[in-house]
């Protein structure tokens, strides 16, 4: 039968002289943290120079520093996938986009919360929308969209959904029921240069972090998309961890991730300009 107890319940045994058995405390075993940021380096695209290329191993090194644990660092696009294919269904932390995160950790039946936003190079925890069109289309404002056919992205994307639906609401612009969607904003960017090619006004909403590496990886030319529209700021990433973890552990790995910023070499590693700081209020709505 195995017996569980406690951190404190150990060290009086040790001190105590006794031995334990090996498998008495499982924070021995590594914590598994699934990355899905857009910027980490294993997930985005070398086009544009130091920006894209988070190196989260490099933060999985600092973690288990801290903690006196492995940490055991996977990536992956989806929490469905990382659960089904890398990590036998464990996720201890959790970090990338908020509304993303909160949507699927809902779905996987996950019991997570937010302890941790990520700051990005402009000190900023959040991101927004854009809307976007073709260049040479007459659009200026949201409000000249009224004709126009309109791709959002994911309902899971707040930035490119939730937030875009409320800008139209304000411009008077009603959307159907079921609004057109597309999964990615490469997706979205190329389906309004064809359109305008093809002589269809069309916009889409893509994240504000991406236009960088739609034009340096040459998905789309420099120039060749104009901004028409903005949408209310957004959480952007976000650090969720398990329910599952013993509470003192959950606030060790919030005290390690809050202590990034003093650490220059790993700011830079991370593309961040003061590391983590704590979630607000809205990066934990409904959870």
């Amino acid at each position: 039968m195995l017996i569980q107890i406690s951190r404190r319940e150990a060290l009086a045994t040790i001190a105590a002289g006794v031995a334990l058995p090996a498998f008495a405390d499982s924070r021995t075993d590594p914590l598994v943290l699934i990355v899905m940021d857009p910027l980490a380096a294993a997930l985005s695209c070398p086009c544009v120079n130091g920006y894209g290329q988070r190196d989260y191993e490099k933060l999985g090194a600092a973690l288990s520093k801290d903690l006196g644990r492995p940490v055991k660092v996977h990536f992956a696009k989806t929490l469905t996938d990382a659960l089904k294919k890398q990590t036998e269904g464990k996720a201890d932390l959790i970090i990338g986009k908020e509304s993303v995160l909160r949507a699927e950790t809902k779905a996987n039946k996950i019991l997570a919360k937010p302890i941790a936003a990520l700051t990005g190079k402009d000190g900023k925890t959040t991101m927004t929308g854009l809307f976007v069109v073709a260049f040479a289309e007459k659009a200026l404002t949201p409000v000249d969209l009224k004709e126009y056919r309109i791709v959002f992205g994911p309902a899971s994307c707040d930035e490119k959904y939730k937030a875009a639906l409320a800008v139209l609401k304000d411009a008077g612009i009603s959307i159907p029921d079921k609004a057109e969607t597309c999964g990615t904003c490469t997706e979205g960017a190329v389906a309004v240069i064809e359109a305008h090619k093809a002589g269809m006004p069309t916009a889409t909403v893509i994240s504000s972090y991406a236009l960088p590496l739609l034009e340096g990886c040459g998905t789309i030319k420099k120039g060749e998309l104009r901004v028409v529209g903005e949408t209310a700021e957004v959480p952007f990433i976000v650090a969720f961890a398990s329910d599952a973890l013993p509470a003192d552990e959950r606030e060790a790995i919030q005290k390690s991730l809050l202590s990034v910023g003093k650490n220059k070499a790993l700011c830079t590693a991370i593309e961040t300009k003061t590391g983590f700081v704590l979630p607000t209020a809205e990066d934990g709505k409904k959870k």
